[in-house]
């Protein structure tokens, strides 16, 4: 499985023509489309099954609910970004979807530069709301933070965000107050140190057993008297951390 994977989006709109035309649009700037749904009662029971990084959601759609009653259900239970899509909207519908305070407003019609910076704003501003304040250099600050999801974490590679799978990484590095994580296939340079690092990772995959080092619990080989092996790098341990990783290894 590639560690390198795009942005799931997608896209409620009840005309079909429209919606083709921006799942090609999306397919094409690199995004990965989970569906067209034309009502919000589909859209919501397709996210059960297929949850989305984003959600492109036209105000006016046909069916019992339109879009802005279908985002108040979906924020009931999930944290994901909607971008409003819309022809025309008078000021009652606007304030009403301003309420649910979407990630951005697409008009119709739009280009496909206009798609793309608004998803691109879209995830930035949820990748800051999931990240604390951190006092960086100005040069440290031109670099994103990652942000962590339950099994994932997007990362700034290339000037994109990009997804790694959890179960895709073998450890993560300290390089001062940088982190490097080593994937399958991958290394990603994060401003980011270390110790703020294992803060937010998920304890059932993770374990810090080195000062420099964080290791994923599913990628460990061997596990010997002074170090462990992932994928043929010799990582050191010391007894008490081992201790713990044996300790940690038994109740997952």
């Amino acid at each position: 499985m590639k560690t390198n994977q795009p942005i799931k989006i997608l896209i409620v709109e009840d005309e079909m023509i429209i919606a083709a035309n921006m799942s090609l649009q999306l397919t094409t700037l690199g995004y990965e489309v989970t569906g067209i749904m034309l009502k919000g009662e589909e859209a919501i029971m397709h996210i059960k099954q297929n949850k989305p990084d984003i959600i492109l959601l036209d105000i006016h759609l046909q069916g019992t609910l339109d879009g802005i009653e279908t985002a108040q259900i979906i924020q009931l239970d999930y944290n994901i970004p909607i971008i409003y899509v819309t022809a025309n909207s008078d000021d009652a519908h606007f304030n009403k979807a301003k309420d649910t305070n979407p990630y951005g407003f697409i008009s119709k019609p739009f280009k496909k530069q206009d798609l793309q910076r608004t998803i691109e704003l879209a995830v930035h501003r949820f990748y800051s709301e999931n990240q604390p304040e951190t006092e960086f250099t100005e040069e440290e600050e031109k670099e994103t933070l990652p942000f962590i999801l339950s099994d994932c974490i997007f990362v700034r590679h290339q000037d994109k965000m990009v997804k790694v799978q959890i179960a895709d990484i073998l450890y993560i590095e300290a390089e001062r107050n940088y982190s490097r994580i080593h994937s399958k296939n991958k290394e990603y340079l994060l401003v980011v140190t270390l110790k703020d690092l294992e803060d937010k990772l998920p304890e059932n995959h993770f374990i810090r057993i080195h000062r420099s080092f964080i290791v994923n619990l599913s990628q460990i080989d061997e596990i010997a008297t002074s170090h462990i092996v992932i994928s043929k790098k010799a990582i050191p341990i010391s007894a008490e951390s081992k201790k713990q990783l044996l300790q940690h290894i038994q109740k997952v």
